[in-house]
């Protein structure tokens, strides 16, 4: 690849794939040099697994401006997520109306530290995020998620959980800035496919989506990811799956 193109691919960034670092002059390395290099290039943010071609994919959640993000798929994977966002040193704060499915992970989390919080549906405080403390909120709210108090606002994104799509599903893709879906029937492959307008070929993939594999979406960028579990995760959560 000539290097001119290798600094435009790295140089472009994907909305919703991570954080817009400060602007520096550009630096150009000759292709044949770039073996030297022993630093990893990516985005800021939580890395939520692998895409086809086995790169990270980061998912960018800290943005000084509101940022919402849906899944539509299995606690599992939204849970991989929040623990992730805890290890980068996000706050997380989990609505949810079953607090039982979430208890083991906020401990393990948090360990000394409450750096992952469970909240009654409805019931989320003020959590005072700013660019030093950013908060990721998860609405576990089932099917139809209330509206609730709590919103996405500067450093503070919020990700709600849908298990398969409702009559709440397409105003809350419509709105985020981020969507994931998940294996769904081809019914609602369909429905989602105008919603998102994806192609054919995306459209098609995901009634037969394997466990773990989440196809996301921010504007026209769409990228199939594998989350695998490391071995805490396995440990903690056990392998992935699509149905809680």
């Amino acid at each position: 690849m000539p290097g001119s193109a290798s600094v435009r691919t790295i140089s472009r960034l994907r909305p919703g794939f991570g954080l817009r670092g400060p602007r520096t002059p550009r630096q150009v390395l000759p292709a044949e040099d770039l073996d030297v290099l022993a630093l990893p290039v990516g985005d800021d943010g939580v890395v939520a697994g692998v895409d086809v071609q086995e790169r990270p994919a980061v998912l960018g959640l800290h943005h000084p401006v509101p940022y919402d993000v849906v899944l539509v798929g299995g606690l599992w994977t939204a849970q991989v997520l929040a623990l992730r966002a805890a290890g980068t040193g996000a706050r997380v704060a989990v609505e949810t109306g079953r607090p039982q499915v979430w208890t083991n992970l906020a401990r393990a989390a948090g360990g000394d530290q409450q750096c992952m919080t469970l909240h009654d549906v409805g019931r989320v405080p003020p959590m005072g995020a700013t660019a030093v403390s950013p908060v990721v909120v998860i609405r576990d709210c089932g099917m139809k998620p209330p509206r609730g108090r709590v919103s996405s606002g500067p450093w503070q994104s919020v990700l709600t959980l849908l298990p398969y799509l409702s009559p709440a599903a397409p105003r809350l893709l419509r709105g985020a800035s981020l969507a994931g879906i998940q294996q769904v029937s081809p019914e609602e492959a369909q429905q989602v496919s105008r919603i998102l307008s994806l192609s054919r070929e995306e459209t098609e993939a995901l009634s037969t989506l394997a466990d773990g594999v989440t196809l996301w979406c921010a504007g026209r960028d769409r990228r199939f990811v594998l989350t695998r579990p490391t071995d805490a995760e396995l440990g903690l959560l056990g392998a992935a799956r699509r149905l809680d």
